[in-house]
C-alpha cells in the first residue's frame, strides 16, 4: 500500500482483496449512472428554452411562470436529505431506477398538461426523480473508483450533466419551435425509458470485492444520528454554503431567466440569445475539466477557486446591469456568460469538502446536504427575481440584483466555517496516517 499522502488530501482507503478500483468496467458501469443523470438534466432544463412558451401557453406572468422552476427546485431540495439516506441504505441501483420513473413520468405530463394546475404537479414529479440522481451519481463514483479520483469523477459528472443542458439548449428548443409542443416534451421522455432499461438490466453498485460493510438500520433514530452526525462536520456545512454561493446565478440563468433577460432586455433575437446560453454550457464543460484536474493535484486550491468564481461571477454581473447604455455590448454578455459556465463546476468543489469529513456509510447523506445549498439559492432567487420584475415593470437590472444578496450571504458563511473546516481535516488525515501505519502488510 502506498502510504504517501500530501497535505489536505482526503484520508486514504485501504484497498479491498478485490482488487484495484477503475478500470474500463468501472467507466461502463458509471456511464450508464452518469447517463441517468444526463437525462434528468435535459428534463430539468427543458423549461429555461421554453420559458416563453410556456407563458403563452398557460396565459401566466413573470411571478408565475417562475413558480414552475421554484416548485421542482423545492422538491429537488427538500428530497436531498431523504435521497441520500435511501442512498446509503438502498443503493444506488434501486434509487436511480426510481428517479428514471419520476422524472420520466413528470416530462411526459408536462407534454399532456391542458393547464397551469396540472403542469406545476408535473414539473413536481419531475424535480422528485431528478432529486435522486446526481447524489446516486457520486456514490456510484465512490465506489467504483479509487479515492484520489474523487474530484476528477464529481466534475466529469458535472461535466455530463452540462451536455445534458446543451442538448436542451440546441435539440429540444429547435423541436419546440419546429413540432410543437406536446411532441417536443413527450418525444424526450422516450430518453428516460431507455435510461431505465439499462439500468435495470446492466447496474451495479459495486465492483466484486468491495462491497460495503453492511450496517444496521435502526429506524427514526438512526436517520437523525446520520444527519446530525454529518450536520456536525464542519466539512459538510463548508460544502453546503459553497455550493450554495457558487452554484445559483448560473442556475438561474440556464433554468428559466436567462433566455427572457437576453431577448426582452437585451434585445438579442431567440437565435443570438440561444447561443449565449450555449456559451453558458460549453464554458462549463471546460472549466470542470480545468477544475477537476486542479483539485485533484492540489486540494488546497479548493477554497479559492470556488472565492475566485464567486467574485468574478459578481463583478461581471455588476458590469453588465450597470453599464451605462440601454443594452449591454455583445462583448460583455459573451463575458458573462463565460464566466456564468464556471459556476457549476465550482459548486462542485463543495462535495470535495463534504467527502474527506465523512465515512463512507454517510456519504450519500453528507451529499444531499451539500447539494441542498445551491438549489435552495436558485429556488430563492427565481422567485426574487419574479417578484421583483413585476413589481418594477420588468426592470431586469433591479431583479438581478437579488444575486448580491445571495453571494454576500454565502461568503460570510464560507468564511466564517472555513477555518473549522481545514482544521477537522487536518486532524483526520493525522489519524488516518496512524491508523495507515497499523495496517499489517
Amino acid at each position: 500500500m502506498n502510504n504517501t499522502t500530501r497535505p489536505g488530501d482526503p484520508p486514504p482507503v485501504p484497498e479491498k482483496p478485490g482488487g484495484t478500483l477503475g478500470g474500463r468496467r468501472a467507466v461502463a458501469v458509471w456511464g450508464i449512472g452518469v447517463s441517468v443523470y444526463f437525462v434528468a438534466v435535459i428534463f430539468r432544463t427543458s423549461l429555461g428554452v421554453a420559458g416563453l412558451d410556456a407563458a403563452d401557453r398557460f396565459h401566466v406572468n413573470a411571478s408565475a411562470l417562475s413558480t414552475f422552476s421554484i416548485l421542482q427546485l423545492l422538491v429537488y431540495a427538500g428530497m436531498q436529505i431523504p435521497v441520500g439516506l435511501l442512498v446509503d441504505r438502498l443503493g444506488t441501483k434501486k434509487v436511480l431506477s426510481i428517479g428514471a420513473v419520476l422524472f420520466t413520468a413528470g416530462q411526459l405530463g408536462f407534454a399532456f398538461s391542458p393547464s397551469y394546475g396540472t403542469a406545476l404537479a408535473s414539473r413536481a414529479l419531475l424535480g422528485c426523480g431528478d432529486a435522486m440522481t446526481f447524489i446516486s451519481v457520486l456514490r456510484l463514483g465512490t465506489r467504483w473508483f479509487p479515492v484520489r479520483r474523487g474530484p476528477l469523477v464529481a466534475q466529469l459528472a458535472g461535466l455530463v450533466g452540462m451536455a445534458g443542458n446543451l442538448v436542451s439548449t440546441l435539440l429540444l428548443a429547435r423541436l419546440l419551435h419546429g413540432i410543437g409542443w406536446t411532441p417536443a416534451f413527450a418525444g424526450s421522455a422516450l430518453a428516460g425509458a431507455v435510461v431505465l432499461v439499462l439500468v435495470l438490466l446492466f447496474l451495479k453498485d459495486h465492483p466484486e470485492g468491495h462491497e460495503p460493510e453492511p450496517f444496521p438500520h435502526r429506524g427514526a433514530a438512526y436517520v437523525r444520528r446520520q444527519i446530525a452526525a454529518s450536520w456536525r462536520e464542519p466539512g459538510t456545512r463548508l460544502g453546503l454554503w459553497v455550493h450554495f454561493t457558487t452554484q445559483f446565478p448560473a442556475m438561474v440563468f440556464l433554468l428559466l431567466w436567462g433566455l427572457p433577460f437576453l431577448v426582452e432586455a437585451q434585445g438579442l433575437s431567440r437565435a443570438t440569445a440561444g447561443g449565449l446560453l450555449t456559451l453558458v454550457v460549453l464554458s462549463n464543460m471546460v472549466v470542470g475539466l480545468v477544475y477537476g484536474q486542479i483539485v485533484a493535484r492540489h486540494h488546497a486550491a479548493r477554497l479559492p477557486l470556488a472565492l475566485g468564481t464567486v467574485a468574478a461571477t459578481a463583478v461581471v454581473w455588476a458590469a453588465t446591469l450597470l453599464y451605462p447604455a440601454d443594452r449591454a455590448p455583445m462583448w460583455l454578455l459573451v463575458v458573462l456568460c463565460s464566466v456564468l459556465g464556471a459556476c457549476g463546476p465550482a459548486s462542485m468543489i463543495g462535495f470535495d469538502f463534504a467527502r474527506p469529513a465523512n465515512p463512507p456509510e454517510r456519504q450519500g447523506t453528507a451529499s444531499g446536504i451539500t447539494n441542498m445549498g445551491g438549489f435552495v439559492a436558485s429556488m430563492t432567487t427565481l422567485f426574487a427575481i419574479g417578484v421583483l420584475l413585476d413589481a418594477t415593470g420588468g426592470n431586469y437590472g433591479v431583479a438581478f440584483s437579488a444575486v448580491f444578496v445571495l453571494q454576500a450571504l454565502g461568503v460570510s458563511q464560507i468564511l466564517r466555517l472555513r477555518g473549522r473546516a481545514a482544521r477537522r481535516e487536518r486532524e483526520r488525515l493525522v489519524a488516518s496516517r496512524v491508523e495507515t501505519v497499523h495496517v499489517p502488510a
